[in-house]
């Protein structure tokens, strides 16, 4: 009997050229996946209007000219638009909000012949690291539904684990698709800056969002990331496909920089199946490294001040004028006023005002501008390692998944979750989480996960050390 948790985009492709199943057939097996676990409430929306799109998929398989996606039911984050479809950012800000243009990437991937079958719940203008702040409540992990999916795109995250979807996508800003990956045991990528359109995406931090895909396998998130990866006119930072310096190297030497992961606050359960993991990698073939990089450690610090200040400036258009929830007031003032401290949940307010104050006249040379200065310098030590070594390895998360409501009342400890992951957007390079085994908690089998990190542009590195990792774990 066909095991839809378990199948993969490549598996599904094979049953549907072979004609052993069809387009609806599959379809229809996930959306009843997706219903029958509501109760997760990981899908803000199922969609029922796609039987057009089965009908093209099935056309494309029939007339030879399908694609590894064509007939794929995939779940989209919240924050990236479908043309007609709402695409709230899970804010009651942009709660009746409809795309009037499709987003990059949902133009590839419709283009490919996906099936979209839903939009997925998120932290509420991706700002969280549990799907907590949604403003239309919080998602539970598959694994225990006592617990977070992790964030900001948990939803897509706890679809794919809960096998009602086949792959997703998300946006990736500050680990936003690897920590939900490692907490929900799938594979979730973070491409390079720049490979991956951020047209139509719902912004949070300009020079930090990344979208990428969630997938069962590896292999489901290369596809994934072919599909949707390329160069657009229609964003300034796309970088055209001549400039990307891709490598076909054989990733062998990995660093890992064992001063910063050993570091205080990382459970021991986790530094241990991380280590047991790189011990599997030796026996593999592949030469571990201890490397230093002092400057990760100021990385939160440089997030907390770059993330906020971009908020700040991102949300400002969101004043319930133009588009978007608005209260009446007295006056002008009190219709921005009212509009913005209603339509904003708490984070969202908390990094708004957080920005505001690092970007002010008599603060912004103290923090913004050294902020800056760091980033760089976490650029410059990145690129020097990478000279040594071809990957970098680190836990994806320093805990496994925590409970629903365990950091809510507790901002600083939710934002140390990310310690592993945002060094990573900063600098702009590519960086793919890959589950690594289970710990027991409570009875609960929690999910735990490696990330890999590579130099800019080289995800087939990922691709290829993930895949041996995968390989190692199963056997």
């Amino acid at each position: 009997m066909l095991n839809i948790k378990e199948l993969t985009i490549t598996e599904a492709h094979n049953l549907l050229v072979s004609k052993k199943m069809s387009v609806r057939e599959l379809v229809e097996a996930v959306v009843n996946v997706a219903r029958e676990t509501q109760d997760l409430n990981a899908y803000l929306e199922i969609f029922d209007d796609i039987k057009d799109d089965i009908e093209r998929a099935q056309n494309k398989i029939d007339d030879g000219t399908s694609t590894l996606l064509t007939g794929i039911p995939l779940a989209m984050k919240d924050n990236i638009l479908i043309k007609g479809k709402i695409a709230s950012a899970s804010s009651k800000m942009l709660e009746q909000y409809r795309a009037s243009y499709d987003a990059f990437v949902s133009k590839k991937l419709l283009d490919e012949g996906v099936i979209v079958i839903g939009r997925t719940n998120m932290d509420e203008f991706a700002m969280g690291g549990s799907t907590e702040n949604s403003a239309f409540g919080a998602t539970k992990n598959p694994h225990d539904k006592t617990r977070v999916p992790g964030g900001s795109s948990g939803g897509s995250a706890a679809v794919l684990a809960a096998g009602a979807a086949l792959g997703s996508l998300g946006s990736d800003t500050g680990g936003s698709i690897r920590q939900p990956a490692a907490f929900c045991g799938v594979v979730g990528l973070k491409p390079t800056y720049g490979t991956v359109s951020r047209s139509g995406l719902v912004a949070m931090a300009s020079s930090l969002d990344q979208i990428g895909p969630f997938a069962k396998t590896v292999e489901d998130a290369e596809i994934i990331f072919t599909a949707i990866s390329g160069h657009d006119p229609m964003d300034s930072t796309s970088v055209p496909t001549a400039q990307r310096k891709e490598s076909d190297k054989k990733p062998k030497v990995i660093g890992v920089p064992f001063n910063f992961v050993r570091g205080e606050g990382v459970d021991p359960r986790v530094l241990k199946n991380f280590e047991e993991s790189l011990e599997k990698m030796k026996s593999a073939g592949y030469e571990v490294r201890d490397v230093s990089l002092p400057s990760l450690a100021y990385g939160l610090a440089v997030y907390y001040i770059l993330m906020p200040a971009e908020v700040s400036s991102n949300l400002a258009r969101f004043d319930g004028v133009r588009y978007g929830y608005h209260k009446d007031g007295a006056n002008l003032l009190e219709d921005y006023l009212q509009s913005r401290g209603e339509g904003f949940g708490r984070e969202v307010r908390r990094r708004i005002l957080l920005g505001t104050y690092v970007l002010s006249s008599g603060y912004y040379d103290a923090y913004y501008g050294r902020a800056c200065a760091v980033r760089e310098i976490l650029r410059r030590d990145l690129a020097h390692i990478f000279t040594e070594v071809d990957i970098i390895a680190t836990p994806t998360t320093p805990t496994p998944a925590f409970k629903l409501g365990e950091k809510t009342s507790d901002p600083l400890q939710m934002y140390l979750a990310d310690i592993f992951t945002v060094p990573v957007n900063i600098t702009g390079v590519p960086a793919i989480s890959v589950p690594s085994g289970f710990v027991d908690e409570e009875g609960s089998q929690l999910p735990l996960g490696i990330q890999f990190i590579a130099p800019h542009f080289c995800e087939k590195m990922l691709f290829e050390v993930g895949k041996a990792l995968e390989y190692i774990v199963k056997n």
